[in-house]
């Protein structure tokens, strides 16, 4: 997909040799960022069902590494990012999931996140799957900066994204599907929107992205 393969690359600049995923789901993200060239990956989960399915997706890659742990509780750690996309907006206290970056992160290690946007646009179906809250550049800044970290960049991604997410989402109370009608937007939509968003800064979006880094001691 065009889409995943525009917001993957984002994080790419920053996740260094060894970042570990927060949330990793089906581990889509995680390959990608393999094949784009990060030497290894530390995958994660909480949900029993996706964790097994992480350990048999990579079960044979042995730049990839498979764990569980408590966000809120983590264990101490070198990795040189902590990554997560669509994560954060589920955990109620996403301040203390961002605090976890000082024990798993080594100094100066990055905190890459990407998040939904605008509560406005909060739908029926960010209730069904537990979305706690919806973001702005200034709301992902200022909780970066409670976490104690150093805010690097904060942007909006996928302006167009937005609108359609407003009024297919919030307005028609849709749920996301692969039809051809997403075919369509993301061959023919996505590569023009990223281009444009590559040379100008977005003054919204459909998602945040925000890096922080770990401060030196």
């Amino acid at each position: 997909m065009n889409y995943r393969d525009w917001l993957t690359a984002l994080a790419l600049p920053y996740l260094g040799e060894h970042p570990v995923e927060l949330g990793s789901g089906l581990g889509n993200h995680a390959q990608m960022w393999l094949d784009k060239g990060v030497p290894r990956i530390t995958v994660s989960d909480v949900e029993p069902g996706m964790l097994e399915h992480l350990r048999q997706r990579f079960a044979e890659e042995p730049r990839v590494d498979v764990c569980t742990f408590d966000v809120l509780a983590p264990p101490p750690g070198e990795f040189s990012a902590l990554a997560a996309y669509n994560v954060l907006e589920h955990i109620p206290d996403h301040v203390g999931a961002l605090r976890s970056a000082h024990s798993l992160l080594r100094p100066g290690g990055k905190v890459v996140m990407l998040v939904p946007a605008f509560e406005f646009a909060m739908s029926r179906f960010d209730h069904l799957v537990g979305h706690q809250r919806r973001y702005t550049v200034a709301s992902l800044a200022e909780a970066f900066t409670r976490a104690g970290l150093e805010t690097e960049t904060v942007h909006y991604v996928n302006m167009p994204g937005l609108l359609a997410w407003f009024v297919f989402m919030r307005l028609l109370r849709k749920e996301p599907d692969q039809g051809r009608l997403v075919s369509i937007w993301d061959d023919q939509v996505i590569p023009r929107v990223r281009r444009w968003e590559q040379r100008h800064r977005a003054r919204f979006g459909q998602s945040v992205f925000g890096v922080a880094r770990v401060p030196a001691p």
